[in-house]
């Protein structure tokens, strides 16, 4: 199988979604998948990565892939999923036979999929993790300069998302809204 993850800017989401995504295949029975993050184009943001026409665009320069995945952050707007349902709709005409395209929305970031595989420190509670609108900048760095990582160039993103797949399980468990969400209409789209 090969995946093509649709981030809404690569340069930064790809070291946090290309590890997740893989441990999201390999929990689904297939560690064998080719997990390719789209890098061009890149998309430069949410709003960019939202537009039915980048998403053709970005479909009919992934011809070989199997399954695409369009993965944003929510960022605090509630009727995000509702545009990645429309995205979804309106992009079945560009899509071959054995392509599927899926959306949805990290709640709120996907640096929170990352944190959900850590331990994290004893005054942080996960709930207030989960619904904080910018847990980048309030939780996600704060964690990757404890943990020594903040410096890397892709922020700690690589490092820590790689050892947050290593406990995929934990991070399915934290992130049902979203990821597991996710994992259930893949799963969906697996034959028997």
């Amino acid at each position: 199988m090969r995946v093509v993850v649709i981030p809404e800017d690569s340069r930064k989401d790809k070291f946090a979604l290309k590890p997740i995504v893989e441990a999201l295949m390999a929990q689904l029975g297939k560690p064998a998948a080719k997990v390719r993050v789209c890098e061009d184009p890149v998309l430069g943001g949410v709003e960019e990565a939202l537009k039915p026409e980048r998403i053709r665009d970005v479909i009919s320069l992934y011809p070989m892939a199997n399954l695409l995945l369009l993965i944003v952050d929510r960022d605090g707007e509630e009727h995000r999923s509702k545009r990645i349902e429309r995205i979804e709709g309106e992009a079945c005409g560009a899509l071959k036979a054995g392509q599927a395209l899926l959306g949805e929305n990290a709640w709120q970031e996907v640096e929170v999929w990352i944190l959900a595989g850590h331990d994290l420190p004893a005054d942080w509670q996960w709930k207030e993790v989960r619904a904080e609108v910018n847990p980048k900048e309030r939780y996600f760095q704060p964690f990757a300069v404890a943990r020594g990582v903040a410096g890397e160039s892709d922020g700690g993103r690589g490092s820590l998302a790689a050892a947050a797949a290593r406990r995929f399980d934990r991070v399915l468990r934290l992130c049902p809204e979203d990821l597991g969400n996710l994992a259930t209409r893949i799963r969906g789209l697996m034959p028997s």
